[in-house]
Formats: structure tokens, sequence, C-alpha cells
């Protein structure tokens, strides 16, 4: 999260009325300094303290900087090695499969083509049926034929005086009978015969041999992406452990100084709780009419804390200086969207590209083939027992009316001005974040009995 704005700056920035107002609706401070209490203890008394009045709580925010001279580096170090050797490791997994996939696919498209070619032999038109004839006698030619070496077709056809005949011959005739009819050599028909015979077996059996190739070449592609499901799974965790365990880079921060023992944490905690305008109304909070009204807009009490320590690590807990603040915010549904959306734009969000940029970004440019060929009828025109594509919980995919809908990118939430319902809402919604916050500061100050300012 280095270079980055704060919470505080990014709601500035995104909601019009704060932009206006330029402040929170209330900001309250408290320095806590103590050896005796530890820093977990603090947090979790906080976290706590906010469950109990009513707040739904996200953190948002959560990085420490150690001093390279300190225990805590070269622990956390470790661990960080180790994560990341793993995810290497299965990443080297997900890479083969992913190849795999990559092939099978370019195999199937290879089988379907030749299968057209079958199709249209039973075609009643004369001319798609001459095509598909001549096409599968030029793969004949050459898969099959050109085994035989100089004795094949093409080698004698292009190697072998007298021969030269040989390749447009094959072409024309239909079977042995044929041969009789054309104006050939006898040495061109010796040769012709046994080719158009054997031409005309592997025309038989080669279809069924084909059918049976594509359909196992399918279940082996749906084994191979429910696999990389299952790898992709295995290595989520592990990228995100590593990433959390990569430390801010602390620049010219002043309390942390390379030999010392010493770490700094950053956190931050928002705090959640959504208006009723029909309950305020018959309370008598909101003008009486409200109770009546469709409200379009929701909004939220929010309180944010943010934490900033300068700890110490002694036997496996942090002890030393927090420094916190309890601001107020009276938040819409789209604004709190929005800052979500920043969120995951900053570096606070990164671990996500990362996992998606390792996982599944690549996965997408085979998605539309990979859903073509396991959702596809078989051979014989028999549905599909399971048209269930295990490839698309991985990508975010579940139901056939979402397959169905063309993938657009997430629009990008824009916040609309307050109307004037909204406003009478908003200015009641802003007393009662302002009377949380100084709340949970009066709690935690008389709790602890501390100096502390607003």
């Amino acid at each position: 999260m280095a270079d980055m704005k704060t919470i505080s700056e990014i709601i500035g920035e995104i909601s019009p009325y704060y932009k206006k107002k330029a402040k929170p609706e209330a900001v309250h401070f408290i320095d806590h300094d103590t050896s005796s209490e530890t820093v977990e203890a603090i947090y979790f008394f906080i976290l706590d303290l906010m469950n109990d009045f009513g707040l739904k709580v996200e953190k948002l925010v959560d990085n420490f900087s150690s001093t390279p001279g300190s225990q805590h580096f070269s622990e956390t170090g470790i661990k960080a090695s180790r994560l990341q050797d793993e995810a290497i490791k299965m990443m080297g997994s997900v890479n083969t499969v992913l190849r795999s996939i990559l092939n099978i696919v370019y195999d199937l498209k290879d089988f379907q083509i030749r299968l057209k070619h079958y199709d249209s032999l039973k075609s009643k038109n004369p001319n798609e049926k001459e095509a598909a004839i001549l096409a599968l006698k030029q793969i004949w030619m050459d898969k099959v034929d050109m085994t035989k070496g100089n004795s094949s077709i093409k080698a004698m056809a292009f190697g072998q005086a007298g021969f030269q005949t040989l390749i447009d011959a094959f072409l024309v005739v239909k079977d042995e009978k044929d041969v009789d009819k054309l104006d050939l050599n006898d040495r061109v028909k010796r040769i012709l015969k046994p080719r158009i015979f054997e031409f005309n077996i592997w025309l038989e059996k080669s279809e069924a041999e084909l059918t049976r190739r594509f359909e196992i070449e399918k279940n082996y592609l749906k084994s191979q992406v429910s696999s990389l499901k299952l790898y992709s799974r295995w290595v989520k965790p592990y990228l995100k452990a590593a990433h959390q365990l990569e430390m801010k880079e602390s620049g010219k921060e002043p309390s942390l100084v390379n030999m010392f023992n010493t770490i700094r944490l950053e956190l931050t905690l928002l705090g959640k709780s959504k208006m009723d305008p029909q309950k305020l109304a018959l309370s008598g909070d909101l003008p009486r009419d409200f109770h009546k009204m469709k409200i379009k807009r929701d909004f939220y009490s929010c309180i944010l804390v943010e934490f900033v320590v300068r700890a110490i690590p002694r036997q496996g807990v942090f002890v030393g200086k927090s420094q916190m603040s309890f601001k107020a915010y009276a938040l819409s549904e789209d604004e709190l969207k929005k800052l979500d959306e920043e969120i995951e734009k900053s570096d606070i969000g990164d671990v996500l590209a990362l996992i998606e940029g390792s996982t599944t970004e690549s996965l997408e440019q085979l998605k539309s083939d990979i859903d073509y060929f396991l959702k596809q009828p078989d051979i014989k025109n028999e549905k599909p027992k399971d048209e269930s594509n295990p490839f698309m919980a991985l990508i975010g995919g579940y139901s056939k009316k979402e397959e169905k809908k063309t993938e657009e990118k997430p629009k990008e939430t824009i916040i609309k001005p307050d109307a004037w319902v909204d406003q009478y809402i908003r200015k009641y919604t802003a007393e009662s974040a302002a009377k949380t916050a100084f709340s949970l500061f009066d709690v935690y100050k008389k709790v602890h009995g501390m100096a502390s300012y607003t």
C-alpha cells in the first residue's frame, strides 16, 4: 500500500457530499502508549466494541513494516519463502494442465473438421459430396499412405518415371472397377487398384474410429478442466497468504531504524449501520410523510477507525504505542460501492489481481472453446447427460441463464447528487454517525483512563 491514499482521502474524493464538506462529521483521536497492554488487546477491544454498537465491521487495510534487524523480519521472511515455494510448485502444475487443455482443444477442432467431411459424404448435393471425398483422399494420402515411404502414391508420382498420373487417377476413381475404365498403363492400374481398395476400407472404418477418439478427447478435456479447477483452488490460498506476508516499504519512516527490533502496523476498520427511514419517520426523527414514501437510496451510518501502531515484538505479542482515530461518515449505498471499487484498484486489492492473473485471465481466452465442446451434444445427436461445465465455477459462471448473457465488464458506479429526500436522510444519518463515533471514543477513553483529545 505504498504511496496509497488513505481511506479518508478516498471518501473525500468519491463522495460529492464530502468533497464539498471537506471533512468527516466528527473526528476523535486517541494515543495509547503502554507496555502493560498488548496491541492485540487494544485492536480486539475496539472490534468487539464496534460489534456491540450494532455495526457491521469490515477490515479495509492491514499493512505492516518491520526493521531488517528485527527477529520479526527474519521469521516473516522464512514463512513467506515457504508459501512462495509451495505456490510456485502448484503454479507449475496449473501451467502443465493448461497446456494440456490447449492441445486437447486444438485436437478436437481438427477432429471436428475431419468429421464434417464424413457428414458431407451423406449430402444430397453432388458438389459437396465430391469435395468431401477429394478432401478425405488427400488426408489418406498424407496421413496413411505416406507411411509406406517410397512406395506411397505421392512418392511414386513425384519420384519415379511412369507414375506421374497416379495421383490424378487416384482422385478420380471411386472403386476398383473404375480403374479398368481409365486409359492408363497396366503398371499404374496394378498400383492403383489395391490403393483404392485400402482407401475404401479406411473410409469405412475411420469415421467410427475418429468419432470414438473425438468422444474420448471430450471426456479427457472435462477431466483436465476439473483438475485445473482443483489445482487453482489449492494454489489461491498460498498466493494470498504469501502476498499478505509481504511487507510495506518503510521509505523514510523515522520510527523504523534498521537495527531496532521494531514493527509498524497500519489497520483500518469500517463499521456501518443501515438507516431505516420508515422506522425513523414513525419515531419522529424524520418527517411523518417519510413513512409512506418509497425511498430509492439506502444510507449508512459509517465509523472509520484507523490504527497506526509502533510496536516491539515480545514473546509472540506486540506492545508499544497505538494511535487511533474515530471518524464519522454518512454514506449512501452507491458511495460504499464506489469505495469498494477504488480499494480494488489500489494496492489494497492487488492480491485479487495477482490471483486472477495467475489462474483465471489466461483461461478466459479458452473459455468459449471449452464451453463449446463440453456443452456440445455427442456425435449421435443425443443430449448431454451433464450440461455443467466445471470450468465455469473457476471463472464465475453457474447457470444456463448466465451462459446466454454476453460477458461484459462490470460497470463503474456513478454517484448521483442527493435529492431533497436524500438530504433529509443523510442529515439524520450524519448526526447518528457522529454520536456513535463519540460514544466509541468515550467508552474506550473511560475504560482505559488515558489522555485523549478530539
